[in-house]
């Protein structure tokens, strides 16, 4: 643990070294317990502890320079304040370079639940156990990892600017694979209190999953209704918030960029979805992790990207906001997507035709401008008719963009805390949304 007062004695004495006009300090400890399983056994169980500090420097003439250390010895603080200015003199102006903040108000963010960050590996063993037995029951081979971290993180810098925080969260994920490998399952929970996870829920999910998903058929490529369940949501809008830079969308590069408009047109103010979606950054949901500054260290707050459909806000760094006259905003996370009153099921039976996706993977970028992304469907892909989940499909890649997928949005259920593979945690709901383009087939499971 690293106290507020640990962390103020700690910044002060790096400052104190400091001989160039402006230092900042970045302070990070953590601890953390994990039980990594494969092949109906643990693996690994760990318990980890971490703490190092960024120092950066810069010059007169807007030199930077920055380092990070691990060990917290006078001599090693030191020595690292004296690499991140030699840095800062070989280095070239950044003529985009904010001078420091002075001292800011930071909201206060309670995501540290006391039992979470007391817990060993006792209380992760029983959701291991739980799901090993559910697999085993059904003749399937579990593997996944559970966790739980505790987290202190301070700023400073010699403008007088000063922030402390602390933080928990847990995670569990798990694979159920069938003998052949043929078919499998996954479900993933996360929370900033351990209490939260449910490794029999877990288990039940994916094994549900797996065992539906033998025999898949083949769905020829094209575009289909789809039922994206709430891990492959997050994965869409964690892309989606990248792409509302005021910057880019200010010079042609984004979806946001008016086309065809005056060089700094943008969307912001413009309907582009339906009334039902709502897109916003809340640092205070108490299920998500978060920090109360950005990495600007700006203070964090709550910020509406997408309000009843309509672009309500672009991301301004300090840069760019000062160069455009306007106010500075944290960058887009601790995403909430709103939901309605429904669940998975209720979009199952209103769907008709459609593909049921449990989640994406390995996902990239093909045209910044529109925001298609490529990706693989994974771990469960049902076709849905008539209301009711009909047969497990072999995998499809997609090309596709979160944009066009919250344009066709016809129905949302609850949002829950959740992630995907390639973005953090965020509050998402499953979506059911018309013309998803599925390119070509994957022979992966």
């Amino acid at each position: 643990m690293l106290s507020k007062q640990e962390a103020k004695n700690l910044a002060d004495k790096v400052l104190s070294f400091s001989k160039l006009p402006e230092c900042s300090v970045r302070i990070y400890a953590s601890e953390t317990v994990f039980i990594r399983f494969a092949n109906n056994g643990i693996t690994t169980s760990g318990y980890l502890l971490n703490h190092s500090i960024g120092i950066g420097a810069t010059t007169a003439d807007k030199r930077s320079g920055s380092t990070s250390v691990s060990e917290f010895s006078d001599e090693a603080l030191r020595r690292g304040v004296e690499q991140a200015e030699a840095l800062a003199r070989i280095s070239r102006p950044n003529p985009e370079d904010m001078p420091p903040l002075g001292p800011q108000k930071y909201p206060e963010i309670e995501n540290f639940d006391t039992p979470t960050g007391n817990s060993r590996g006792d209380a992760l063993i029983g959701h291991v156990k739980a799901i090993i037995d559910g697999g085993r029951a059904r003749k399937l081979t579990a593997a996944g990892f559970v966790q739980r971290s505790a987290n202190w993180n301070a700023v400073a810098n010699k403008a007088g600017l000063f922030g402390y925080h602390q933080s928990t969260e847990a995670s569990l994920t798990n694979t159920l694979r069938n003998s052949g490998g043929s078919s499998s399952g996954w479900a993933t929970q996360t929370s900033t209190t351990i209490k939260d996870l449910d490794g029999q829920d877990a288990a039940r999910i994916a094994i549900e999953k797996c065992v539906t998903g033998e025999n898949k058929k083949r769905l020829d490529p094209g575009k289909y209704t789809v039922i994206l369940e709430p891990a492959a949501v997050s994965d869409l809008i964690g892309n989606l918030g990248y792409s509302f830079g005021a910057r880019s969308a200010e010079q042609g590069q984004s979806f946001l960029s008016r086309k065809g408009g005056k060089p700094g047109d943008t969307l912001l103010g413009e309907k582009l979805f339906p009334e039902y979606i709502t897109l916003r950054s809340d640092p205070f949901n108490p299920k998500l992790p978060a920090s109360p500054w950005a990495a600007s260290l700006l203070p964090n707050e709550k910020i509406a990207w997408i309000e009843k459909g309509v672009v309500k806000n672009l991301y301004y760094d300090r840069f760019w906001a000062e160069k455009a006259g306007k106010k500075p905003t944290p960058f887009p996370a601790n995403l909430v997507l709103e939901g309605q009153d429904h669940t998975l099921q209720d979009l199952i039976q209103a769907a008709g035709k459609a593909v049921l996706v449990t989640r994406f993977w390995y996902m990239r970028t093909l045209q910044p401008q529109t925001l298609q992304i490529t990706g693989l469907t994974r771990d469960g892909l049902f076709l849905v008719e008539n209301g009711k989940v009909t047969a497990p499909l072999m995998n499809f890649r997609w090309n596709e963009s979160p944009v066009r997928v919250l344009e066709n949005t016809r129905m949302l259920s609850h949002p829950v805390a959740t992630q995907g593979a390639e973005a953090g945690s965020s509050f998402a709901p499953a979506l059911l949304a018309t013309d998803f383009n599925f390119a070509s087939i994957s022979d992966a499971v």
